[in-house]
């Protein structure tokens, strides 16, 4: 019978697995940061098209991303239970579904100056942003391989090479960023198309990095071995469970879109502040991000065991640590406004005041919903991590588009608040799903989950 770990078992596991990937994730959130904090000193109009071009990419490789999530809790119940031969399957078919999908998203990009016009940007922030998509749009292709590839690492629990290939990455990206954006060392100066070449850059640097360590350290796996060779059955079950779970991580980051949207109605120097105080937000998230995926990796391996008595203790210690760090960035948020804002901005910047004055409500109201966002982050984690996706996909853009996205526009146009009240509908949107997806875990599902382990065979 399999014994249940200790607390400090769970603790040692979570954090060894959990740090690494917060690292990782904050290392690649830096390399946008990078790009944000280059074009800010560069020109704000700049930095105002990036935010727009920005969210348009990230929206598009999100929702390809469901495939490379499907990836960390098979491949962790998988190895957990002894199949190696379906890690090598579910990894495989993850990447034939990543590849089908950058066919159909390219191109979107390519073509994305009139779709912008049509939500109401400017037409020189359309234009901006439409350059800079040019170029990187065609980087999603190594992205979403990278995600697959640092999935099955983590669900391995290997994330210490995903960490250090990712600070690679910040490092190679801002020495072409100073030298592409600015005309640094002889090169042109490029301005946003700069940053744009140094993100494909850096996506095609890390693909191959970390596609060499698959080949030649997990070699028992064979990912790349006859890789021509279709595998529908576990091609099913990639897409089966990786698009909802690409479709609920669209219905959150299409909330954040749509609040970007809707901040570039209020003009330039709202939609500048409005990217700033997002990416100081989505910094921190990426801490409660990397826990996530460490329950999530956590989960499927305490259903690889057969223990229930893992999955709650588990669950509940990544839970609680997540919450220690939301308590921890509202007090930053509400009592380091301004200097956290100003680290966007050239200090000659004659509209750096301005910007940094609209900044501050939005990072007050950031704090304020730093719980309900660790909340759902974390369900999400745990949920993901036995298998259960569906649901929590109709109560994300439930949440998320039928009630943060409404209030979003009531509370900042109908009622005038303007920007801190585009900023009050995402903590609803983002409440209401951290209440709903943390009530169906430890509700329905676990009795579900029980129900599973006792009809599979004993681990191997």
């Amino acid at each position: 019978m399999t014994r249940d770990l200790t607390i400090n078992q769970h603790l040692k596991n979570i954090l060894t697995l959990g740090l690494p990937l917060i690292g990782s994730h904050v290392a690649q959130f830096s390399i946008n940061m990078t790009d944000t904090v280059m074009l800010g000193w560069y020109d704000v109009e700049v930095l105002a098209a990036q935010v727009i071009a920005g969210t348009v990419f990230f929206v598009l490789f999100i929702l390809g991303s469901g495939f490379a999530f499907a990836v960390m809790p098979m491949v962790a119940e998988a190895e957990a239970a002894g199949e190696g031969a379906q890690v090598r399957r579910v990894t495989r078919m993850a990447i034939w579904a990543s590849l089908l999908y950058s066919v159909v998203a390219v191109p979107v990009m390519l073509l994305a100056e009139p779709i912008l016009l049509l939500a109401g940007q400017t037409p020189e922030v359309a234009r901006l942003a439409a350059d800079y998509l040019l170029i990187n749009g065609w980087s999603i292709i190594p992205a979403l391989l990278v995600m697959v590839f640092k999935s099955y690492l983590s669900a391995l629990e290997r994330a210490g090479v995903v960490l250090w290939v990712t600070l690679a990455a910040v490092l190679i990206n801002v020495v072409v960023n100073y030298a592409l954006i600015f005309g640094n060392w002889g090169f042109p100066e490029m301005g946003i198309e700069g940053a744009a070449v140094a993100s494909l850059i850096v996506n095609i640097a890390s693909m191959l990095l970390l596609g060499a360590y698959l080949h030649c350290v997990t070699p028992e796996h064979e990912v790349f071995s006859r890789f021509w060779r279709a595998d529908w059955e576990a091609f099913r079950a990639v897409t089966r469970l990786g698009w909802p779970m690409g479709l609920t991580s669209l219905a959150e980051v299409g909330l954040f879109a749509a609040s970007s949207v809707m901040m570039g109605w209020l003009g330039t120097l709202p939609l500048a502040a409005h990217g700033i105080a997002l990416q100081i937000t989505a910094l921190t998230f990426m801490v409660h991000l990397g826990l996530s995926n460490a329950a999530t990796v956590r989960a499927g391996r305490a259903v690889g065991r057969r223990s229930m008595g893992d999955l709650r203790l588990g669950a509940k210690l990544v839970t609680s640590l997540s919450a220690g760090f939301a308590a921890l960035t509202l007090v930053v948020f509400l009592v380091f406004p301004e200097p956290l804002l100003a680290l966007f901005l050239s200090p000659e910047d004659p509209q750096r005041d301005v910007v940094i004055a609209l900044g501050v409500p939005l990072l007050a109201a950031a704090g304020l919903f730093q719980f309900a966002d660790a909340a759902q982050a974390l369900a999400l984690g745990v949920l993901r991590g036995v298998q259960d996706t569906k649901v929590p996909m109709v109560m994300a853009a439930i949440s998320y588009w039928v009630i943060g996205v409404p209030v979003s526009y009531v509370m900042g146009f109908v009622l005038g608040w303007g920007g801190v009240g585009v900023w009050a509908g995402l903590a609803v949107g983002l409440a209401c799903a951290g209440v709903l997806l943390m009530g169906r875990f430890w509700g329905p599902v676990m009795g579900q989950t029980e129900a599973r382990i006792a009809k599979m065979k004993p681990a191997e």
